[in-house]
């Protein structure tokens, strides 16, 4: 494993920031750690980069405790915070050179002209960082993250400020570094989880709530709703004989039927229609988006 969390707890006082967080990152996946506003996201990101410590519990990058080898990790790890910290005096190539040679990358001015080109940043490569619009702040934020070629990626809140135009090519360009490292990030934007990640850890009160696959999530719900449209008006009575259904709802042009049995609705609609002399205009499940799972998750 590129990321392993066990048993982590951290406090404030008495108040329990993160309690007992636990979860594995593999290479080559892109994992997206998300919860509401003050739920640990980044208090378990800035113990995982070794920017403060646990109270309790351990993380391991690349085999490495980051507690016992910690300036062996900070070399392996790449980091974007959530409040993007830049030497705001500072050029962007200068910047990016003075981060280079913390990190002693060799042949750094060709990397450095390598990664202004890797996220988009030619236009402005000669302005100073303070007069730069937040997006392209974050684009730096994002080079100085990446220069060293590190082997795990935790991004907080990478897309912060970034265009829709913008949003596409980071997202790409994360899809692409995520293909040969291990990425985590978090992020408010569930259509940046859907496009990006593997795999969606949420984390809700400083616990974690839900750790799998977008899709494993959104089918979680024991019930199956079926969105169908008929050829012909039908009433709710007439919908409520067709075998296993278990509630009839009219929406828009069509019907939403339901079950709580283990079987495939729309096989059982598709027959009884057949039956009928009805015909099927539309038959399709109605999935929960990932907003509503993290609503029901997180409230």
């Amino acid at each position: 494993m590129s990321i392993e969390v066990k048993n982590l707890f951290k406090y404030y006082g008495e108040q329990a920031a993160v309690r007992d967080v636990s979860f594995n990152v593999k290479k080559g996946e892109i994992v997206a750690f998300i919860g509401p506003n003050g739920a640990g996201k980044s208090t378990t990101m800035k113990i995982m980069t070794g920017y403060i410590p646990a109270s309790s519990g351990e993380v391991f990058i690349s085999g490495m405790k980051v507690d016992v080898d910690n300036l062996k990790t900070r070399q392996i790890i790449g980091y974007l915070p959530e409040h993007n910290p830049l030497y705001t005096d500072m050029y962007v190539r200068e910047y990016l050179e003075f981060v280079g040679r913390i990190y002693k990358v060799k042949n750094l001015k060709e990397r450095v002209s390598e990664m202004i080109q890797t996220v988009g940043l030619e236009v402005e490569q000669n302005k100073k960082i303070g007069a730069l619009s937040k997006g392209y702040r974050q684009r730096v934020g994002l080079a100085q993250a990446i220069i060293h070629e590190p082997e795990v990626l935790i991004l907080d809140e990478p897309t912060t400020g970034l265009d829709p135009n913008q949003l596409v090519e980071i997202r790409d360009l994360i899809k692409r570094i995520g293909k040969q490292k291990t990425v985590m990030l978090s992020t408010h934007i569930m259509q940046e989880v859907e496009a990006i990640c593997d795999r969606i850890v949420i984390i809700s009160k400083g616990q974690i709530v839900a750790d799998d696959k977008a899709g494993n999530l959104q089918k979680e719900d024991a019930h199956q709703t079926v969105y169908v449209e008929f050829d012909k008006k039908l009433s709710k009575s007439q919908l409520t004989k067709i075998p296993h259904v278990r509630k009839v709802e009219q929406v828009k042009e069509g019907w939403l039927l339901e079950t709580i049995d283990e079987v495939d609705l729309r096989l059982q609609i598709a027959q009884y229609a057949q039956k009928e002399n009805w015909l099927v205009l539309t038959l399709k499940i109605e999935q929960k988006t990932l907003e509503e799972v993290f609503k029901e998750l997180t409230k």
